[in-house]
């Protein structure tokens, strides 16, 4: 994606099933979990690069020993960072007592960190400011074992101020207005009023105070505690938590939005946001890993026993399209599948904007994120060549052997044009100096395209359009072709996110913008304090009676009509080229997508009530020219 587009974060989690002494001897390392963790998190890299965390618990440590380690990071790198500081120290303990390097017992009760029960996440700051505050994992520590909590998730809800509301009916005084603190907050409340109470029971039974805290670490049910934290739940999510005494749970929320996968055998349960982080963490088939169902937590009890448990009753599945589009890696090998179909499908439409002159036009795509629907878009141009190739010779008898090869020679032309220079940073502030240094972020091939030429060149997602008018496409301008067509091989994104996506407001959205510009060339702005109005009257009703009216201004027009008004205003800086943006069809979306179908970016079908909130509240903050989040 050429626009900068934070988006969701990514959480790991692993639960060793062996005493840590086992790993040593098969893999010949104590570290065995430290080490798959990092890799875990590193192969979730693209998830989230403004901070990362890692805490750990050890399982039965004597009372006077520390069990509970987190460290966090908003450093640079702060993967590397995490765990060169954990290395550093293992190293450090190790080095001051070399004999614990072959005793793994008090290995784990001297060192930090070394434990059976590690969660990382990875994060994009989406919301509030990036400081070692806000990165995950979170902490709620308690003298008694069961009531410490660590929580890390990828997460957005859109009912805060509901669930904020919430803690404070229940007699709390939250620290924090965010949905992190409430969510966490709310799992505490129901987790030390289940404790309480079986501490009460246990007691009647006759048990001493030392055989409650053993008892209720056997008996504790994590997922009662999770059914009534949940209940006004609203939104995306995938939450993971370690309990003191050694549980351990990730839920996904009912719709499927974010993504949740889990492998399991007799030595680990590993829990990631990515199918592939956990195959080339493991090196393990990619049948062996198993997607986790939406509504429902995998819970690993202290003593190791693994169980699935339906928390919320499943919704419609409406598990977000984007991961497969752009924000998943893409060696998985169904996202892989699909991102080469979303640049198939779309193919028919750019031949058709080229007339079919495939000898005059040269194919590319940017970022590099779009390399795999760019290899799409070239298997359909070979077929389409193909066809063509088969009937001219078939058609024509008597063509020479120069001639036939003459037609058999043409391909396709193929090449890398534009380029991200990494390394240029825009530091001036000051406006005309910066658009100046914002327009040579890429640097393009010069000598390639012909004065003949067309260029073809394939984006993930156009959904700003910032960096294609003031760097791409006067970068490729330069290069003289008589048409640039930009072609994205998603959707018109029209609506904001509120599920993990940083997209907050409707006027950053290209597409909105140019539904303004039309609005206005063909007299009907007054659609908009009519829709204004509609909003306004719905401030006060409960989600699940808000629609989403802002729908009535893109009904206006069709999605080419849109297309066109984006390339115009994308291209005002263009001198030579004409400029055409092809965007992917929601129809082709779902045929390359089938299983994941959540697509309220594009169509403003949102998955929960609440999203239709959010859009209602960004709406009434554009026209009322307010630059807070919606959400």
């Amino acid at each position: 994606m050429s626009d900068e587009l934070k988006h969701e974060c990514g959480i790991a989690h692993i639960r060793l099933l062996k005493p840590l002494d086992f790993y040593k001897k098969k893999y010949g390392s104590a570290f065995y979990g430290i080490n798959k963790m990092y890799l875990l998190m590193e192969k979730q890299h693209n998830r989230g690069q403004d901070g990362a965390g890692f805490a750990s618990i050890k399982l039965d440590v004597d009372p006077g020993k520390k069990f509970i380690s987190r460290i966090r990071s908003i450093e640079k790198q702060p993967i590397q960072d995490v765990f060169s500081k954990i290395n550093n120290r293992i190293n450090s303990d190790l080095k001051d007592n070399p004999s614990l390097a072959e005793d793994t017992i008090k290995l784990k009760d001297t060192v930090p960190y070394i434990a059976e029960s590690l969660l990382g996440h990875v994060r994009y700051g989406t919301f509030g400011g990036n400081s070692v505050e806000n990165v995950q994992p979170l902490l709620r520590q308690n003298n008694w074992k069961h009531r410490n909590l660590i929580l890390a998730g990828n997460f957005n809800m859109t009912n805060v101020a509901e669930l904020f509301n919430n803690l404070i009916e229940l007699g709390q005084h939250p620290k924090e207005y965010s949905d992190t603190i409430t969510i966490m907050e709310k799992i505490g409340h129901y987790l030390d009023d289940a404790v309480r109470k079986m501490y009460k029971e246990l007691k009647k039974e006759g048990h001493s105070k030392m055989q409650c805290s053993k008892l209720i670490s056997d008996r504790l049910d994590i997922s009662r505690v999770l059914k009534k934290s949940s209940k006004n739940w609203d939104g995306g999510y995938v939450m993971g938590g370690l309990l003191g005494h050694g549980d351990s749970f990730v839920m996904r929320d009912p719709a499927g939005i974010r993504p949740a996968f889990y492998y399991k055998d007799e030595e680990v349960v590993v829990v990631a946001s990515e199918r592939p982080a956990i195959q080339n963490a493991f090196n393990i088939d990619l049948n062996k890993i198993k997607e986790l169902d939406p509504g429902c937590a995998i819970i690993i009890k202290n003593k190791g026993q693994v169980q699935i448990k339906k928390i919320k009753k499943e919704t419609e599945l409406k598990a977000c399209s984007f991961e497969r589009i752009y924000f998943s890696r893409g060696n998985d090998a169904d996202i892989y599948a699909e991102r080469k179909k979303l640049g198939k499908l779309i193919m028919p439409k750019v031949l058709e904007e080229i007339k079919y002159d495939i000898k005059n036009t040269v194919f590319s795509y940017i970022p590099n994120t779009a390399e795999t629907s760019f290899f799409g878009m070239a298997d359909s141009i070979e077929e389409f060549l193909n066809q063509r190739k088969t009937e001219a010779i078939i058609k024509n008898k008597n063509l020479s052997e120069e001639k036939i090869i003459d037609i058999l020679s043409e391909r396709p032309r193929i090449e890398k044009i534009a380029v991200k220079d990494v390394k240029l940073r825009t530091f001036i502030t000051e406006d005309n100096s910066r658009d100046d240094l914002v327009e040579h972020v890429y640097d393009v091939t010069y000598g390639v395209i012909k004065p003949k030429d067309s260029l073809v060149i394939i984006d993930d997602s156009i959904v700003r359009g910032t960096t294609l008018k003031k760097s791409i496409l006067k970068m490729l301008d330069r290069l003289s072709p008589v048409k640039i067509v930009v072609v994205s091989s998603a959707p018109q994104v029209r609506y904001p996110d509120c599920y993990g996506i940083d997209m907050a407001n409707l006027d950053s959205l290209i597409a909105f913008k140019a539904t303004l510009e039309l609005l206005k060339d063909n007299g009907k702005s007054e659609l908009l304090k009519e829709i204004y109005a509609k909003c306004k009257e719905q401030v006060n009703l409960p989600d699940k009676e808000i629609q989403n009216y802002v729908k009535d201004i893109y009904n206006m027009f069709t999605a080419d009509q849109i297309s066109d008004k984006i390339g115009k205003i994308l291209s005002v800086h263009v001198k030579n080229a004409k400029v055409k943006i092809i965007y992917q069809s929601i129809e082709n979306l779902h045929e390359a997508c089938p299983l994941h179908t959540g697509d309220w970016y594009f169509t403003g079908n949102y998955p929960t009530p609440g999203g239709n909130r959010v859009v209602n509240n960004a709406f009434i903050n554009f026209y009322e020219g307010n630059k807070k989040r919606a959400y």
